[in-house]
């Protein structure tokens, strides 16, 4: 059908072509049935001549692979050729994609050739693939930078000896979506027999243009796109199989489809970045970890509302479970009342507005809030009302001087404060709060608890002292860890019976 597009990826060869990304041969049968898992037509599975590695790797993936075309990689050379046609002898349908540069540049400065000859070695190579398989596809490499005259007779020859598949590759990502798109009408419209090949799109990503690029080709008549999974590939890389197959899936006023599986490509796109060990930027589109996540409290407000005010693509349709509403210092109260009835906990208003104030206060210390860190906040914050509040901490830590706090308490609205050394900060604040209020105790347990991952996460602490023979409990948490055990100690002592309290200013 006119309106279908064949997917042909080559996360397996353009893909594996970035520094330090290299996949065994058992690894790239896996991200090859993850890949035809995925429904894509065709799976480029390497360039056999170039190593003994990836011949065996095009084999494997051959005896793997049951629907998808396998392809292999070759330059017009009678050698690459016959060893392409050796490597793809298990695959149930077998392609050789051979070519040759086509711009000025190749032809003069890295083939050391002239127009003429260039044809001549095209047609051959095409010819000889034809022994081996019915299906060869060419590649004029650099047919961004050819003029469109000359590639127009590079192709016709090519589609006359025998080409089913002919690829237009901006192999330096030069081309803008106008002149791309007009380079796939010029062929369409000015080679002879263009209706007995394909045409197809390969497009890089040096200036962003890639997915654009292939778009416009596809929309000017091309009919396969060449892209991988996440856009990886030499340089800027290539175009995402991702992006374009939710582009057709989305606009449906292109009125063109691809056979794509679109709620495994999350998981596909994870498969490879673990393999290739090359993490996906968080602002990529559709695979990202931020493509459905908000943030801003007007964006989360019209998320919840309605998810299509600020979503054009449901995430469940590429196998993300749902729109990530992250908790930040920008977040509304929609967005927290949200997170909490997620988790279980419902608020009246009044109850919410308190909530939201040391919410607020937290999230300005922390980069984002888990659900961890508002657990932690409501227990503070249904604790009984203190009667010895810490007004003022500052310590200074290192090993000369001694470690020194400075304690100022609220007790029962008088503040009072003392200064203390220490074997380290914390024992120094413990002894200056004993000073303040004069109390003997014990320190019998002490424990530091890191709630969540990272630098900025919440801390807690839980102490247990002993007073007159009777232990007591603390209880706090604070993104400052030193604040946190303060208040903690202030916490149990405050629970001992008859506490005393001073009558006057410590110094």
């Amino acid at each position: 059908m006119d309106d279908k597009v064949y997917v042909f990826d080559s996360t397996l060869r353009d893909g594996e072509q970035v520094p330090c990304c290299q996949l065994n041969t058992i690894e790239k049968i896996e991200v090859a049935k993850a890949l035809e898992a995925l429904g894509v037509d065709i799976i480029e599975a390497g360039f056999p001549i170039s190593s003994p590695g990836d011949f065996n790797s095009v084999v494997e993936v051959s005896k793997a692979i049951k629907e998808p075309t396998i392809c292999a990689l070759t330059r017009a050379v009678e050698k690459d050729i016959e060893v392409a046609a050796e490597s793809l002898k298990y695959a149930k349908v077998g392609r050789i994609h051979t070519g040759i540069g086509t711009s000025y540049y190749h032809i003069h400065s890295k083939l050391k050739s002239n127009p003429e000859e260039i044809i001549e070695r095209a047609i051959a190579a095409v010819k000889y693939a034809k022994r081996f398989v019915e299906d060869v596809e060419f590649y004029a490499e650099d047919a961004g930078r050819t003029e469109n005259e000359y590639l127009a007779r590079v192709v016709e020859a090519v589609i006359a000896a025998g080409a089913t598949v002919i690829n237009i590759p901006d192999t330096t990502g030069y081309n803008t979506p106008e002149e791309y798109g007009n380079k796939i009408k010029f062929l369409k419209e000015n080679v002879r027999g263009v209706h007995k090949a394909i045409l197809s799109t390969h497009c890089h990503n040096d200036l962003g243009m890639a997915t654009a690029n292939s778009l416009a080709g596809l929309m000017n008549g091309a009919r396969q796109v060449e892209v991988t999974i996440n856009g990886i590939g030499e340089r800027a890389g290539n175009t995402s199989l991702e992006e374009i197959a939710m582009i057709l899936q989305s606009r449906k006023d292109i009125a063109l489809s691809t056979g794509i599986k679109s709620k495994k490509i999350y998981k596909t796109s994870r498969l490879v970045s673990t393999l290739m060990r090359m993490p996906v930027q968080p602002n990529k589109a559709i695979v990202g970890r931020n493509a459905f996540a908000h943030s801003s409290g007007i964006h989360q407000d019209g998320v919840l509302k309605n998810r299509e005010n600020y979503e054009i693509i449901d995430p469940t349709e590429v196998g993300i479970n749902q729109s990530s509403i992250v908790l930040t210092a920008r977040s509304g109260r929609a967005a927290l009342k949200h997170r909490l009835e997620i988790l279980g906990i419902k608020q009246s208003k009044e109850e919410l507005d308190k909530t939201y104030d040391k919410f607020v206060n937290l999230a300005d210390k922390k980069k984002d809030i888990k659900d961890e860190d508002l657990l932690i906040m409501l227990q503070m914050q249904k604790a009984k009302a203190h009667k010895i509040k810490l007004d003022h901490l500052q310590v200074i830590s290192g090993k000369t001087p001694l470690p020194t706090a400075i304690i100022r308490l609220e007790v029962n609205g008088e503040l009072l404060s003392a200064s203390c050394t220490g074997n380290g900060p914390i024992d120094a604040s413990f002894t200056a709060v004993k000073k303040i209020l004069k109390k003997k105790v014990v320190l019998e347990e002490f424990l530091i608890q890191a709630i969540t991952r990272g630098s900025d996460d919440l801390g807690k602490v839980h102490v247990q002292i002993k007073s007159k023979g009777v232990s007591y409990y603390g209880f706090s948490a604070n993104t400052d860890i030193i604040t946190a055990s303060v208040e903690a100690f202030i916490d149990a002592i405050e629970q001992t019976n008859g506490f005393a309290v001073p009558v006057k200013k410590e110094g």
